[in-house]
């Protein structure tokens, strides 16, 4: 078996492997997975019988490349499976290992092949679309007076306006991502978190139309000030991969998110909105919107 760098070209190809995807963790979407490719971190992939092989390799932290669970819409990897694969493939473990998948089998037979690890920074945020989309009761009473006082100083006035991310809007959502970066540092260090988000960010906007993932764009007199892009994780869950919004309006990331919601998600009943990746600040920020729940993330590595 001969893995492949995973490119935008792979796209059509792959996708049928994601046709009842069952995992509810972020990174098993395929634009996701395409996206995540920069100077430091490239994905890879091998079709193997019905099921699509995923692997990460870093060129810097190369201690921390990895496998991903196989993604098949008919069969699922035992754990004897996954340990013979990765042993064929060189690889030392699988990170982004599901409570769902771990809990279908007894704890001491995954312990003969694996060390289990919990990846608490990588464990997603899931909310019930109903409440992102209402925000109802006392608990998002302070996210609904934001949001009303976004909704009289700039949309009342006439100075926003909400539109789908296209082809021709793509260079004013980069040129907003390059400020939005400057708001935040993220340039600092070409290699961290935030850096890479933004690459990622990049490459999605790149093939947004290519990609079936829907995208929208809010703007303030004229000017982008917010972006979010959304896909489809599971049958009931949607999975929001990016939204940037400019902090410097009042109310702005509150009424772009319940826009995200509404506009993004139709037909899905809940909305994964990713990890905190560790940030004390990012986790503070996911946690005011009451998570109907949070799926946990572990690193099954391989015992020798």
């Amino acid at each position: 078996m001969k893995l492949q760098l995973l490119t935008p070209k792979d796209y059509l190809l792959f996708k049928p492997f994601f046709e009842n995807q069952r995992y509810r963790l972020c990174i098993y979407s395929l634009p996701s997975l395409i996206s995540w490719s920069n100077d430091a971190y490239q994905p890879y992939a091998a079709v193997y019988q019905d099921a699509l092989i995923l692997a990460a390799d870093f060129y810097r932290d190369t201690q921390k490349r990895h496998l991903i669970l196989p993604v098949s819409p008919h069969s699922q990897f035992t754990p004897e499976m996954l340990y013979a694969l990765a042993e064929e493939l060189g690889y030392p473990s699988y990170w982004f290992v599901t409570e769902d998948y771990l809990q279908q089998y007894a704890l001491d037979h995954l312990e003969s092949l694996f060390t289990i690890r919990e990846q608490e920074e990588y464990e997603d945020y899931i909310y019930r679309t109903s409440d992102l989309t209402e925000l109802p009761g006392n608990k998002y009473s302070k996210k609904r007076n934001l949001v009303h006082q976004f909704v009289k100083e700039y949309v009342s006035a006439g100075r926003v306006s909400v539109e789908p991310i296209t082809s021709e809007s793509a260079a004013e959502c980069i040129h907003f991502l390059d400020e939005w970066c400057k708001e935040r540092q993220c340039d600092k260090n070409e290699y961290d978190e935030l850096a890479c988000e933004r690459q990622a960010a990049l490459n999605t906007i790149h093939h947004v139309e290519m990609f079936a993932v829907k995208g929208i764009l809010l703007r303030i007199d004229g000017n982008v000030s917010a972006f979010g892009i959304g896909a489809c994780l599971t049958d009931d869950i949607g999975v929001l991969h990016f939204e940037k919004a400019f902090s410097r309006y009042k109310g702005l990331y509150q009424y772009f998110d319940n826009q995200c919601a509404r506009l993004l998600f139709e037909g899905y009943s809940f909305i994964n909105k990713e990890s905190d990746m560790g940030v004390p600040g990012l986790a503070k920020a996911k946690q005011s919107y009451h998570p109907a729940m949070r799926v946990k993330s572990y690193e099954l590595v391989l015992r020798k």
